[in-house]
């Protein structure tokens, strides 16, 4: 099963409403009504939104649910409200797992357990608004939410640790509605090296990872290649016999040597492959002065130390840090950046292999 969007720039833009970016800054009003009427008339999908991880953790924090049928203010990225706005139709919700889950790459049940717990939220959500959402578990379901009137939530699954390395995992998640699932996070897992972890365990992809490629394209879970290493991205390339999504990834060519982002080869494979990449609004994903700016920090510091004698302590940081940050502030990325990478896909392989994959509530700095 794969689910594909054809996503006009107009349809983009009015998505982008969600996030707050002002439309009518960038288009002239005749634009506006165009882009309401394409999102009206479209189902726009969002491949990768972390709104189960945020309602965790606030419920661990404070005791306190967080009710997304309503809007929460400036309470985090996604609501009913602005997903309707922007209209935003098919956001899937992230099954994030942290790496910890797994130390070491010994599955110990906790990160099974914390997928049920994260859908058993997502299911608490449908069923306390049916009227505004729904768990699509194919493709005609989406239409018919859509129909309806509905924001339809598939879901899928950030971070493979779940499937604990049995293939009967595999089958459960995807009977409560798991509709993708992202091999590995930041560390290398059971399953695959991870595009953030130096120790590139496997060399690509693992023993049981390799089995796990055949499965799901035999049981319709879509793989996905954002957080993988380079080595891994290729493995799953000569495996897979079905599309492969990156859900939340950005052009390689705008961040030179940020391996999280797929590099050009890559999207001309994936796009060979049938798949897609969508398209990470995180600044330092989309920008070099944004991807850099904690290492140039952290070289500041480092020269700031040795200039003045000092030893490295938390009070010492803080200092430092307050005053770096106040001369050098967060380059957040521009409205025209963030559509570059969108641009140069569908320069390098055509506007059907691009699409939206925000990581709202996962990323702090869109």
């Amino acid at each position: 099963m794969t689910f594909k969007s054809k996503i006009s720039g107009f349809a983009m833009l009015a998505s982008l409403a969600v996030a707050g970016v002002s439309a009518g800054s960038v288009m002239a009003q005749t634009d506006m009504e165009k882009a309401t009427q394409i999102a009206k008339e479209n189902i726009i999908v969002d491949t990768h939104i972390d709104v189960p991880y945020r309602l965790k953790g606030n419920l661990d924090r404070t005791g306190q649910w967080i009710d997304v049928g309503v809007s929460t203010g400036d309470e985090g990225d996604f609501d009913y409200p602005r997903a309707k706005a922007g209209g935003l139709d098919a956001p899937f919700m992230s099954i994030y797992i942290p790496a910890s889950y797994e130390p070491d790459g010994q599955p110990n049940g906790s990160a099974s357990k914390l997928a049920d717990d994260l859908i058993d939220l997502m299911e608490r959500v449908v069923s306390e608004h049916p009227d505004k959402f729904a768990i699509p578990h194919s493709v005609d379901d989406m239409i018919q939410h859509f129909n309806e009137g509905k924001i339809s939530l598939p879901l899928g699954m950030e971070n493979g640790a779940p499937i604990e390395g049995k293939m009967e995992n595999l089958q459960h998640f995807y009977e409560r509605g798991i509709r993708y699932i992202t091999l590995t996070h930041s560390a290398w897992n059971h399953i695959s090296d991870s595009s953030y972890d130096p120790d590139k365990h496997w060399g690509g992809l693992s023993p049981f990872g390799k089995e796990l490629i055949v499965e799901m394209n035999k049981t319709g879970v879509m793989v996905d290649i954002s957080h993988v290493s380079d080595q891994a991205f290729w493995d799953v390339m000569e495996i897979t016999k079905t599309p492969v999504i990156a859900s939340h990834s950005s052009a390689r060519h705008y961040t030179p040597g940020f391996e999280r982002n797929m590099s050009d080869d890559m999207i001309k494979a994936l796009a060979e492959n049938g798949g897609v990449i969508q398209i990470n609004y995180g600044s330092s994903f989309l920008t070099e002065e944004a991807n850099t700016y904690r290492s140039r920090g952290a070289a500041d510091y480092q020269a700031h130390l040795e200039a003045n004698g000092l030893e490295d302590s938390n009070e010492v940081r803080a200092a430092f840090m307050e005053t770096w940050t106040a001369a050098n502030p967060y380059p957040f990325a521009t409205f025209d950046e963030t559509l570059d990478h969108f641009d140069h896909v569908v320069k390098l392989v055509g506007i059907d292999h691009v699409g939206i994959g925000s990581d709202y509530d996962g990323v702090g700095n869109t």
